[in-house]
């Protein structure tokens, strides 16, 4: 009826569009993805303009972008998020941190600092298990880089149309909130995606019903026809022709759930890549493996060279997280990071609060039979026992103190931790090969607070937070006979690192932050751009191949780079979609 009259009467026509415009919006779409399937569904060999390793936070949108015209191929090592309490469900956060399974999500590696962290292994990357917070890079940031400002605008907001949401503070970060504005970070910059310095609510991917949204969401805007995405598809190596004066890319190997290979080639065409965005550590490992890194390296493990590069894995850096547990007389809200505090020396500060960081037990069948607390990324299991010698971190000693923690009452856990984030950070280490196997984890050194740059900001941090704990704000939420000394013992005892602890780290806020380092899950560099991939992202060197992801960062954007990382997805899609068209007149 609408289409018989839409020629005639100009509201009809402008409900024919609002429809249309409907039907085809991202938000309006359901997760149907009819071009993903499982890997062992794939042919042998098989032809691509664009094949991109990594289904990740940055994987996700250039490939949703660059199918728009061209024939691409998505090859992700996890499996889907779709369904997976995991990662949709908020109050899960830390327990699949903990979660050392063949089929987390979460794939745990300990640095060589003795640190304990996650890298992701599920379509949508970092996205599905990180803590949420969306916040964009600062414009400085952007122009430092070298990207087109309202273009990297622009990115931003195709990418927040579908997975950043306005958070609702509850009492607990609402009084961290108004804590920090006591304390002098200011401006109270209210709700904002923006990077400006002061205090601010910033976005979340977890909508009002505590599902969270991630880059896998914005393969909806995905030519069906344009695109092939399997999962549990783990990439061996990419392949090189070498006989020319420079390297090419033309092809990579991957293996399916089942071990069987399968190889897939670019198709015919100069302009035809290979892009690796798996990240962080997948990235410069993936080089490696496929003969681009440091010659005696590689060599060390029998790995054909294809180019001497001594830059791969170096560079690496991990933004050092330090917490205050802060024990609450109050019940407190389950909740992520929603409020920061970007202060002027180069430390953030914000928090989080309930169960998110020990889950709360739950009673058995007749109220007999209580189960054991899952402590997430502050468990026994997890943080195995970071006040004991690492030979009595025996599996009996991590079940005695599980034991032991499960029986305290659930009143000794209620309140939250306030942390504090270094900028940059300034200290940086490298990462290696440990054996040939993709699937595994490299080492990697990150060199926590090497440069005293970094301490001097954590301690700066320390000092505030403790500010924020006494300020009129926070008041109903702490307990006013517990002095800060007590509240470092008490957080030095959490098993949160391998590392030993002294006897001044209550006392001497320098050794504390040494001793209690954590990630904050926001490691980055080992491709950097001006080392690495050019300015482009194009590997230096060889030809047909990018890195585009977090590993290309020489510093992590903003106060979490999960937005900037998925708009660098959609920016650079765009930069190479729209220069394609116009040089080939498409």
């Amino acid at each position: 009826y609408v289409l018989a009259m839409a020629s005639d009467q100009p509201f009809a026509r402008a409900l024919v569009i609002i429809c249309a415009i409907l039907c085809c919006s991202p938000q309006a779409r359901a997760v149907n993805y009819t071009f993903a399937r499982d890997a062992t569904r794939a042919p042998a060999v098989s032809y691509y303009d664009y094949i991109i390793v990594g289904g990740g936070t940055a994987g996700c949108p250039l490939a949703a972008t660059l199918s728009q015209r061209f024939r691409v191929l998505l090859l992700e090592r996890g499996g889907s998020p779709y369904g997976d309490q995991r990662v949709e469900n908020m109050t899960h956060f830390t327990a699949t941190l903990a979660d050392t399974s063949a089929g987390s999500p979460a794939q745990r590696f300990v640095s060589e600092d003795g640190v304990i962290n996650s890298r992701p292994r599920v379509l949508g990357g970092g996205s599905c298990i990180n803590a949420g917070f969306y916040t964009r890079a600062s414009d400085e940031y952007v122009l430092d880089v070298g990207w087109d400002l309202e273009a990297a605008k622009a990115a931003y907001r195709w990418v927040e149309d579908v997975v950043a949401f306005h958070p609702e503070l509850g009492p607990w970060q609402a009084a961290l909130q108004r804590g920090l504005m006591e304390v002098g970070v200011a401006p109270d910059n209210g709700f904002t995606f923006d990077h400006i310095d002061g205090t601010k609510v910033g976005g979340s991917i977890f909508d009002d019903k505590g599902r969270r949204h991630t880059a896998a969401d914005l393969l909806r805007y995905a030519r069906p026809e344009g695109i092939d995405l399997l999962l549990r598809a783990r990439v061996a190596k990419i392949l090189f022709n070498v006989g020319g004066a420079r390297s090419v890319a033309h092809g990579v190997v991957f293996h399916d759930s089942r071990g069987r290979m399968h190889k897939a080639y670019l198709n015919t065409g100069r302009r035809n890549e290979i892009i690796l965005s798996a990240g962080a550590m997948g990235s410069p490992q993936l080089l490696m493996l496929s003969g681009v890194g440091p010659a005696d390296h590689l060599r060390s493990f029998n790995i054909t060279l294809v180019l001497n590069q001594s830059a791969v894995g170096q560079g690496m850096a991990d933004n050092p997280m330090n917490a205050i547990f802060v024990p609450s007389p109050s019940p407190v809200e389950v909740s992520l990071i929603q409020v920061v505090g970007i202060t002027h020396f180069g430390s953030y500060i914000e928090g989080a609060s309930g169960s998110n960081w020990a889950n709360p037990r739950h009673q058995g069948s007749g109220g007999n039979r209580r189960p054991p607390r899952n402590f997430g990324m502050f468990s026994p299991q997890t943080g195995q026992l970071a006040t004991v010698p690492p030979k009595q971190r025996t599996p009996e000693a991590i079940a005695r103190a599980t034991e032991a923690m499960s029986q305290l009452d659930d009143s000794v856990f209620r309140g939250g931790f306030i942390l504090e984030k270094v900028l940059g950070p300034a200290s940086t280490g490298h990462l290696e090969l440990r054996n040939l196997n993709p699937d595994d984890n490299p080492a990697v050194t990150f060199n926590y607070f090497s440069h005293p740059e970094d301490l001097r900001r954590c301690v700066e941090g320390l000092t505030l937070i403790e500010r924020v704990i006494q300020s009129k704000s926070f008041q109903n939420f702490t307990y006013p006979y517990f002095s800060l000394e007590e509240l470092l013992n008490i957080t030095a005892e959490f098993p949160v690192n391998l590392l030993p602890r002294h006897d001044n780290d209550s006392k001497s806020l320098e050794q504390f932050c040494k001793d209690t380092v954590m990630t904050i899950w926001h490691y980055h560099g080992g491709c950097q751009v001006g080392r690495v991939v050019d300015a482009e992202y194009r590997v230096l060197g060889v030809d047909a191949l990018r890195v585009i992801d977090g590993s290309t960062f020489n510093a992590s954007p903003g106060t979490n780079p999960q937005a900037t990382v998925m708009m660098l997805g959609r920016y650079m899609g765009v930069k190479m979609r729209d220069e394609r068209v116009r040089a080939e007149g498409l």
